[in-house]
C-alpha cells in the first residue's frame, strides 16, 4: 500500500475518502486493486477503511469506522442521529446501525440512498473530533428519540450524560426544538434517564424493571459496616442487587480468580440481607423472565431480613 495513503488513513483512525487518496497521488485504479487485495475495505462509493483496523475492531468500533469513512467521502456534511453518537463513543440500542445518518446543507428533505441517509442541516454549531464533524450530543440524542423511540432515546441519553458529553438542560433545550409528537417522546425519555448508568445493557435492564413497577438506583455503593463491598449496577427496592454482566467471561486463571471473588462478595451480601440477580445481554429479549427473577429475589430478601430481625430480638 502507498506509504503516504497509509499514513494519512492511520492519522484519521483508519478511514479515508477518495479525495484523500487523490491528494497523495493514489489513483482510483490503485484503490480498486487495494480493495481486490483486501488491503482496504469499501464502505460505499468513495469511502474506505483499512482492513488492518476494521478486521480487529469490535462492533462499536466498526460502526464508528463506517461513519468516519462516509464523512471523509462527504467533507461538507456532518454526522447526525446515532451516527453522531458513534463518532462520540456513546453506545446505542434500537437504532439501524447499518445506516449512516448525515446532515447536509445541500438538501431540504431527508433522502435515503441505500445505507446512507442524508438529512437537512439542523443548524447550530458542530462538534469536531479531529477532522470529523457531527451534531452536538444533545441534538443527536433527541434525533434518536424522534426516529427510534423511548428506549433508544434513554440508552443514548444515559450514555451521553454518563460520559458528560452534555447536560440534562442541553438535552431539554434540544428537545424543545422538535415537533410536538417527537418532543413528548424525548422529554419522557429525559425524565427516565440515569446519568450513573454506565452501559446500554444496564439502561435497558432499568427500563424493564421500572416498567414492572420496581424502584431502582444505579451504581450504588454497598457497605458492610465500614467496609466497602463494592459498587453494584442496580439496587432494586433496597434489597435486590441486579448486576448486568454483558459479555463477561470467567476464563483462564484471572477469570477463575474473578469468579471466586464474586462468589465471596455475594455470600457477604447475602449475610447482609441482599439477593443478587445477574443479567446477561441475551436475557433482555425476555423481559418478563427478568421481572419474575427479580420479584422472586425481592421476596427472598424480605423473608431473610425479617428472619434476621427476629433473630436479633
Amino acid at each position: 500500500m502507498d506509504e503516504r495513503l497509509h499514513t494519512l488513513a492511520e492519522a484519521q483512525f483508519g478511514a479515508f475518502g477518495i479525495g484523500d487518496a487523490a491528494r497523495v497521488g493514489v489513483t482510483s485504479t490503485e484503490i480498486t486493486n487495494l480493495v481486490r487485495r483486501k488491503v482496504i475495505q469499501r464502505i460505499r462509493r468513495g469511502a474506505y477503511v483499512l482492513t488492518s483496523r476494521y478486521a480487529v475492531a469490535d462492533l462499536a468500533a466498526q460502526r464508528r469506522l463506517r461513519v468516519m469513512a462516509v464523512l471523509r467521502s462527504r467533507p461538507d456534511d456532518r454526522a447526525s442521529h446515532h451516527s453522531a453518537l458513534a463518532i462520540l463513543g456513546i453506545g446505542t440500542f434500537g437504532v439501524d446501525e447499518k445506516v449512516v445518518e448525515l446532515e447536509s446543507r445541500s438538501t431540504r428533505r431527508r433522502r435515503r440512498q441505500g445505507r446512507l441517509a442524508v438529512n437537512p442541516w439542523s443548524g447550530g454549531d458542530s462538534w469536531m473530533l479531529d477532522s470529523y464533524s457531527c451534531v452536538p450530543p444533545a441534538v443527536a440524542c433527541v434525533q434518536v428519540a424522534a426516529t427510534s423511540g423511548f428506549t433508544a432515546a434513554v440508552c443514548a441519553m444515559d450514555g451521553a450524560l454518563y460520559l458528560q458529553r452534555c447536560t440534562r438542560e442541553e438535552i431539554k433545550h434540544a428537545a424543545m426544538a422538535l415537533p410536538r409528537i417527537h418532543r413528548a417522546v424525548a422529554l419522557r425519555a429525559l425524565e427516565a434517564t440515569d446519568p450513573c448508568a454506565d452501559s446500554v445493557g444496564e439502561s435497558r435492564t432499568r427500563i424493564i424493571l421500572a416498567d414492572a413497577g420496581f424502584t431502582g438506583e444505579s451504581q450504588v455503593q454497598i457497605f458492610d459496616g465500614d467496609t466497602l463491598l463494592g459498587r453494584v449496577d442496580l439496587l432494586i427496592d433496597g434489597c435486590v442487587i441486579v448486576e448486568f454482566d454483558g459479555l463477561m467471561k470467567y476464563e483462564g486463571n484471572n477469570g477463575r480468580a474473578a469468579l471466586a471473588a464474586e462468589k465471596a462478595r455475594e455470600e457477604r451480601l447475602s449475610r447482609l440481607g441482599y439477593e443478587v440477580v445477574r443479567i446477561v445481554w441475551s436475557e433482555l429479549t425476555t423481559p418478563l423472565a427478568i421481572v419474575a427473577r427479580v420479584r422472586d429475589a425481592r421476596r427472598l430478601a424480605r423473608e431473610r431480613r425479617n428472619a434476621m430481625a427476629r433473630a436479633r430480638v
